[in-house]
């Protein structure tokens, strides 16, 4: 009897974990769908600085966030701002204004392959042979999600050029991230950072902000960007990632693509090409690839700090910390 109670609360245990793992993903992935909607009332500044203003607000209410942070620390802090959240951001709305929001969220999937990219070309390492064929096969499946919008004229490509820059700029935002996550957890360093970006925004925004034109949906849809997107989101992926390890919370990545393109067609009525949707899948496929080629890999001494820059392909999510590779 105690054997059977015991199987259950595990697999309830486990349920529970799977459902925390799904919420983060299925935020960040009708994010882009916030996004679009906030476009009908406000300018692509002004979604990019409500957001950040609502996540900031929201993540000051956390005790964590206020944890204090050495001054040596603030210039990285600083520069995260930027790449982190400032420029990917501000790219993200500017896009919408040209490609559809399904299209930017399945593009978003390859952020695990940049993020790969990025912390090899830092530490001057070849990746795996099984992380290197996840990479070419993701990125072989943004190739196709790209393919049939680039068709569509000029303004689609710059739209499709900005969304591969935000995707970037997060490749590089991760690897900074890491290693002071390591030192203070996520919270107090995502929290600073947008409010670097908070005032980087500002300029911009503002502007964009007084002539807006609202309505209940659109205050609704950047108050869920802003609350949800930019602020709970990252709370609920610090906790998961504390629980069940930061390789194991990042599989929450591969439901961004899919979540967007669904929202993408079924509320906002978007046509995406045939070919777009099985790049999406193409690009998942790359990225669990790669994902499962790191997991498996022997792990390998680091004493330096650059190679923390590595640990940051161990989850390619805002708010995962590596207390797995500082455990061991």
């Amino acid at each position: 009897m105690t054997a059977i109670l015991d199987a259950r609360v595990k697999t309830s245990a486990a349920s529970t974990g799977w459902l925390l793992l799904a919420i983060p993903g299925v935020i960040w992935g009708a994010s882009f769908l916030f996004i679009a909607e906030g476009l009908r009332a406000i300018g692509p500044n002004g979604v990019t600085l409500v957001r950040i203003a609502i996540g900031f607000a929201t993540l000051a209410l956390f005790p964590a966030a206020w944890q204090p942070m050495a001054r040596r620390d603030w210039a990285a802090v600083a520069l995260l701002g930027v790449v982190w959240f400032a420029f990917p951001l501000s790219m993200f709305p500017h896009a919408e204004e040209r490609v559809s929001s399904a299209v930017t969220g399945m593009l978003n999937g390859a952020v695990p392959l940049c993020t790969a990219i990025v912390a090899a070309a830092l530490t001057r390492r070849l990746p795996s042979k099984g992380v290197m064929t996840g990479l070419l096969v993701g990125m072989a499946g943004a190739v196709l999600i790209a393919l049939p919008t680039i068709g569509e004229g000029r303004s689609s490509v710059v739209g499709v050029l900005l969304i591969l820059a935000a995707v970037i700029s997060y490749g590089f935002a991760l690897s900074i991230a890491v290693p002071l996550q390591q030192r203070y957890g996520a919270l107090p360093v995502i929290w600073r950072a947008q409010a670097v970006a908070l005032i980087l925004t500002a300029p911009l925004g503002l502007p964009d902000v007084l002539a807006a034109h609202w309505s209940l949906r659109s205050l609704l849809a950047l108050g869920a960007l802003g609350a949800f997107g930019t602020g709970i989101a990252f709370v609920l992926m610090t906790t998961i990632a504390s629980r069940i390890g930061p390789t194991r919370a990042s599989a929450t990545a591969f439901l961004i693509p899919g979540v967007a393109l669904l929202l993408g067609v079924v509320v906002l009525g978007e046509r995406v090409a045939l070919l777009s949707v099985i790049g999406c899948v193409v690009c998942v496929a790359g990225a669990w690839l790669m994902r499962r080629a790191q997991s498996v890999a022997t792990p390998v001494a680091a004493p330096a700090p650059v190679p923390m820059a590595i640990r940051s392909g161990d989850c390619p999510l805002p708010g995962c910390q590596s207390h797995e590779k500082l455990a061991s």
